[in-house]
């Protein structure tokens, strides 16, 4: 009954988190892109260009072209297609409308490109960001990466820079230099960014802690941290006295606190901690 609850519980967050950052997504996306015609990032990025030969607005192409590729996902990949995927893809399309019939936008917020450029890039590399972390993604460009995927050998990463290329070389003949030097900017800073913010969303503290007395500080981490630790004996090189090595890992805010129990407990013992964005095991991530 408990593993059942933990597991609703589980997935109300992640779906909670995939709303949020959808959110944040299309702010970023309906407030600052599509006003300045910023043409990278995908779909929406190509939006901004064929905005320009259509009666679509960029919103509701972007719409349009999510439902198609969803369809042909469903069609190509079956069950393995993502139900996570489809929620975040249907929920961005749900927010772009809302946003055009509620706040309907004839030019920038500002007579600052630059700065509208920035977040650009900032809002939709954090939700992409958080997105990935809960294993989802927005739809998309993504969708023909999981199709390619499955049924060709070609390189994902160098197909989808093409089609973010393709938009950004559309933008300098459809909307001039000034905006295809701001997209071709935002193209290079984009990916910078949705990294930077995913390895700080994962970062985690991995301790290896060199003491001698090891009992109060596991002690701490099980019941007070609720975390594990591996232990084993070692002996020092110069003083061949033996010592006992505990290794374990856990939150930044976590590591806050473990640093100052042992401080407090055994200031001698002799402290590494190392930063690591990727731990794959039971409490973190899984395969």
């Amino acid at each position: 009954m408990k593993q059942t609850e933990n597991k609703v519980l589980r997935t109300l967050m992640e779906y909670g988190l995939i709303t949020l950052s959808i959110w944040v997504m299309v702010i970023g996306i309906y407030f600052f892109k599509f006003p300045n015609n910023f043409a990278f990032g995908g779909i929406t990025g190509f939006s901004t260009v064929i905005s320009a030969f259509t009666h679509w607005s960029p919103g509701e192409f972007t719409t349009i072209v999510n439902t198609i590729l969803l369809i042909v996902g469903f069609l190509f990949l079956g069950r393995g297609f993502g139900i996570k995927t489809v929620y975040a893809s249907v929920l961005m399309s749900v927010f772009l409308y809302l946003l055009e019939h509620l706040c309907p936008l004839s030019r920038p917020l500002t007579t600052e490109p630059l700065l509208e450029l920035i977040f650009a890039i900032l809002l939709p590399s954090v939700g992409s960001a958080i997105l990935f972390s809960v294993g989802a993604s927005s739809g998309g460009t993504d969708v023909i990466a999981m199709i390619l995927k499955k049924f060709t050998s070609y390189n994902i990463g160098t197909v989808l820079l093409l089609v973010d290329v393709a938009a950004v070389i559309m933008a300098y003949f459809v909307f001039g230099p000034e905006t295809g030097l701001f997209s071709t900017l935002g193209l290079l800073a984009k990916s910078l960014v949705i990294d930077d913010v995913i390895e700080n969303i994962n970062l985690c503290k991995c301790f290896s802690i060199i003491c001698d007395d090891p009992t109060p500080i596991c002690e701490y981490i099980i019941h007070g941290l609720n975390r594990s630790a591996t232990v084993y004996e070692a002996q020092g090189a110069f003083t061949h006295h033996k010592k006992t090595v505990i290794l374990t890992t856990m939150k930044r805010s976590q590591a806050l606190k473990l640093r100052n129990y042992i401080r407090n407990v055994e200031p001698s013992a002799f402290i590494l901690i190392s930063n690591s964005s990727e731990i794959i095991g039971k409490g973190f991530m899984t395969n």
